[in-house]
């Protein structure tokens, strides 16, 4: 988990890594260019999309996948990262689409995903 720096939209507040898919971008190449930007791993492995929210404070959809990482992340970007179990995650002060998406997966429900996802080579 990461946590939003000063200045920030949602400042303070906990949230997956991730980011916007520039014009022209694959989301599998958004989230290698954004992990690496973020926290200077690369995805290896297949990249699964596991659910989608609208974020209606920024107008944003936002897209959780799971992606798997071999090497240690490093905080380039927000105030500070850290690794949780489920249970200290829902202690936390999460971006709101994070919000609904820890309630739900917490609970054992996802909607069913509506963007393409495809696996990363």
């Amino acid at each position: 988990m990461c946590q939003r720096p000063a200045g920030k939209h949602h400042a303070g507040l906990w949230e997956f890594p991730g980011g916007k898919v520039q014009e022209g971008e694959s989301d599998i190449d958004a989230i290698r260019r954004e992990l690496l930007e973020e926290l200077a791993v690369e995805p290896s492995g297949e990249t699964l999309l596991i659910a989608e929210y609208p974020d209606e404070t920024s107008g944003f959809l936002i897209c959780f996948t799971e992606t798997t990482i071999e090497a240690e992340p490093v905080c380039l970007e927000h105030a500070s990262i850290g690794w949780f179990l489920p249970k200290e995650i829902r202690e936390l002060d999460l971006a709101p689409a994070d919000e609904v998406f820890c309630s739900q997966f917490s609970k054992g429900y996802l909607p069913v995903p509506l963007c393409n996802s495809e696996p990363y080579p």
